[in-house]
């Protein structure tokens, strides 16, 4: 008898942070999941919370910024072998606080164009397609 394990689902509020042509990107440790690579900063909406209120709070706790001005950009679902992602992603336009890793992690700010030459999570790849597209020169 064959039984299948059905992945758990993990809803996570991700946050394109922009300034000046830029986007704020975070290092995953390299005891996480997919660590050692470079991600958009968010965390897991948490119950009774919506998205917008979930990513707010995970960018003030992950790098000290409090997000006063956003939009939905895409949505998309990943499953990794171990466990499924559903990516709510966010275009954070406006901001206040000065970006810094608050639980020790590396940040850095990276053109739209170096984006492709840096390593992602697989489920990341996706969103860096849309943000090339969304800032694509005319």
């Amino acid at each position: 008898m064959q039984t299948t394990v059905q992945n758990k689902v993990v809803h996570v509020a991700v946050g394109i942070i922009v300034r000046q042509q830029q986007i704020l990107l975070a290092l995953r440790s390299s005891k996480q999941h997919q660590g050692g690579k470079w991600e958009f900063p968010g965390g897991k909406v948490e119950a009774g919370e919506t998205v917008p209120q979930a990513l707010n709070r995970e960018l003030q706790e992950e790098v000290a910024i409090s997000v006063s001005q956003s939009s939905p950009l895409m949505q998309l679902e990943y499953a990794y072998p171990e466990k499924t992602v559903l990516l709510d992603i966010w275009l954070v336009t406006e901001f206040s606080g000065e970006p810094h890793g608050r639980e020790g992690q590396p940040l850095r700010w990276a053109s739209v164009a170096e984006l492709t030459e840096i390593p992602f999570p697989d489920a990341n790849q996706p969103i860096v397609a849309r943000i090339q597209q969304l800032f694509a020169p005319e």
